[in-house]
């Protein structure tokens, strides 16, 4: 039998590159068949996906893409593919070229249906990473303990389905501003990159006002190019160079002193690649934690040795912090929780690791070791050291806990901010204020110490007391363990965010105290994600 053109099954290649597929037009019993075959390859291409098939199951096999009704879903779907890389996400994961190829081949009712499915499959995909991240941090880092949001497939190929599938594809990436930001900051860099960077790195190891010379025209060069300069012609470290500095080391949370010191030539020598790397890792931990943050919340940002109350976008305090060192035991765990209470003059109980590892040693030494801390026992009541053979014991079998009663020496000051949580991390005071003065302060065993831990306080009571001061202060006086509880809870997000770009448009780079960007940027590589150069 001949089909005429009109009647002829047809494949057009759309001038945007969408595919449009016409059925031809046939016999009621042939008609009949190619819908039955088509329906059965859906059937059994989806078999292997619970999610999809079950959709096309409830659907009746119904097509979302290889229909003649369906090329706006195939254009945008294509459309969104070959763009995954403007959001840092591995382009070539998601076959755009191969999926094209498939749909122009496509002639027979089995062959679309496998198309139809590789399609759905593959937009799910696309919408996973870019609604909820390519990695799953857990799996990168045991120290990513953060809880990523994964949204139902088959709801999802459902939503697709009903709605108009641009905007339903354009909504699924992070909504928030601070991830929009990041975007700008990725093509800024993209282009720069295509351009050749940022020219020679400063061959100094320090530079000072007043000097002259090679060194200081490279550091003035690589300022410009990075925006922190005016464009000039002085081989002289004169007052714009030293604002320029300044600037730059406020952006990359160094101490502004206007002297390009090693850590500050060290930053400013920092490739476009390198910086690129830290955006596309920062896209992605946006893409974890996608949910809008609280109105007002607390924020620490570990490789930025900061904390924050941030209320409505804006932060409302403001205080330098100590982290975890930078130690397999040690580092701080990066989550979410509920400030519920802080404990005025606290006493601390010593955690079971420390207690084994670093008390039980030298108390088997000297029996005095770490005198300022009480030995409990099993009763919760003070054991006196001079009825204890502590050589028979060691970390599996010492039968005591450890405890440091209130006092300013304590060594947690004289606040916690407890946020309950089975790592057993918190905010709190400390009489060690020296670390406080480092640009780097990763000391601690894993808890949060604060610099300003009394109007901390302050402001979290602001919301529940008339006098915030004059009741803490009163609470200290006695000096009796307080609990009081925070009648409006706080979310708590400790955060790691070596790139970021505020409201102004400044982007912000900190170092890799963790080397956590380090593994996730290998293990977005492997993913299929890579550095590109945009053309202007």
């Amino acid at each position: 039998m001949t089909l005429s053109p009109t009647r002829r099954s047809t494949l057009k290649l759309m001038a945007a590159g969408a595919v449009s597929f016409v059925l031809p037009t046939l016999g009621a019993g042939r008609a009949d068949a190619a819908v039955t075959a088509l329906k059965q390859s859906i059937a059994e291409s989806a078999a292997r996906d619970k999610a999809l098939s079950a959709f096309y199951r409830e659907r009746n096999y119904k097509p979302v893409f290889v229909g003649n009704g369906d090329k706006r879903r195939r254009s945008a779907l294509l459309k969104a593919l070959k763009s995954a890389g403007d959001h840092g996400l591995p382009r070539q994961a998601y076959d755009v070229e191969g999926l094209t190829a498939a749909m122009k081949a496509a002639k027979t009712p089995s062959d679309r249906g496998r198309v139809e499915v590789q399609a759905a499959s593959l937009m799910l995909d696309y919408a996973d990473h870019l609604r909820s991240g390519v990695l799953n941090p857990r799996s990168v880092d045991s120290g990513m303990v953060m809880d990523v949001p994964r949204y139902d497939r088959q709801s999802t190929i459902d939503a697709f389905s009903k709605s108009n599938p641009a905007a339903f594809l354009k909504k699924m990436a992070p909504r928030k501003p601070e991830y929009v930001r990041l975007q700008k900051e990725k093509l800024r860099l993209e282009k720069l990159l295509a351009k050749g960077g940022w020219g020679d790195k400063v061959q100094s190891k320090t530079l000072k006002p007043g000097q002259s010379g090679g060194a200081v025209v490279q550091l003035r060069n690589r300022l410009i190019r990075m925006g922190y300069m005016r464009k000039s012609a002085s081989q002289t470290y004169d007052a714009a160079l030293q604002s320029a500095v300044q600037k730059f080391q406020v952006n990359h949370g160094l101490s502004p002193d206007g002297v390009a010191g090693g850590s500050t030539i060290s930053q400013v020598n920092k490739g476009v690649q390198d910086r690129l790397q830290q955006v596309l890792v920062a896209m992605e931990r946006q893409r974890w934690n996608s949910r809008p943050y609280e109105k007002k919340h607390v924020w620490v940002n570990i490789p930025d040795f900061h904390v924050d109350i941030i209320n409505n976008g804006k932060s409302t305090f403001r205080s330098r912090v100590v982290v975890g060192k930078n130690t397999s035991d040690r580092r701080t765990p990066e989550f979410s929780d509920t400030m519920e209470f802080m404990v005025i003059n606290p006493s601390w109980y010593v955690p079971r690791s420390i207690v084994t590892k670093e008390y039980l040693p030298l108390m088997k030494r000297n029996k005095g070791a770490a005198g300022q801390l009480q030995i409990i026992g099993r009763n919760g009541k003070p054991v006196s050291r001079s009825s204890i053979n502590f050589a028979q014991y060691n970390e599996k079998n010492f039968p005591y806990s450890m405890k440091q009663p209130p006092s300013k020496g304590n060594a947690l000051g004289l606040v916690k901010f407890m946020f309950p949580n089975k790592y057993n991390i918190y905010l709190h005071d400390t009489p060690s204020k020296s670390l406080f003065d480092r640009e780097s302060r990763a000391f601690s065993h894993g808890c949060v110490r604060v610099h300003k831990p009394f109007d901390f306080a302050y402001a979290l009571l602001t919301a529940q007391e008339k006098d915030p001061e004059g009741f803490f202060q009163a609470s200290l006086r006695t000096k009796r363990e307080r609990r009081v509880e925070l009648r409006e809870p706080l979310q708590v997000h400790i955060a790691y965010y070596t790139a970021w770009v505020d409201a102004k448009g400044n982007a912000h780079y900190r170092n890799d105290v963790y080397n956590r960007d380090a593994q996730i940027f290998s293990a977005l590589s492997r993913a299929g994600v890579s550095l590109r150069s945009v053309a202007s």
